[in-house]
């Protein structure tokens, strides 16, 4: 069953989230299992934002939380968050484009 992991911060250092993303694709390069990422800006309160991170699977997902780049990463992401980020783990039932 295909999985999505909702994550929702807010951050007065957007730039450093997005750096410290890019990072993380290059040092998991070919070992990462999340097949797509989306970044979005909630309009109505501009310092707070949502990841939008799909995988095949839960245990996936979980083998990439397991690599110790995507540890290190997790670590930055906190460091430039201005609250603790607050995570939703969601089983996709249905998809439709």
């Amino acid at each position: 069953m295909a999985f999505v992991q909702m994550i929702e911060f807010k951050s007065s250092d957007i730039e450093g989230i997005r750096k410290a993303g890019d990072d993380w694709e290059r040092a998991t390069e070919g070992r990462r299992t999340a097949r797509r990422q989306l970044l979005a800006r909630d309009r109505n309160d501009p310092g707070r934002y949502f990841m939008i991170v799909f995988f095949d699977s839960y245990e996936s997902a979980m083998a990439n939380s397991d690599l110790p780049e995507t540890q290190a990463s997790a670590e930055a992401f906190v460091a430039l968050s201005d609250r603790a980020p607050t995570f939703y783990d969601l089983d996709i039932l249905d998809d439709r484009s």
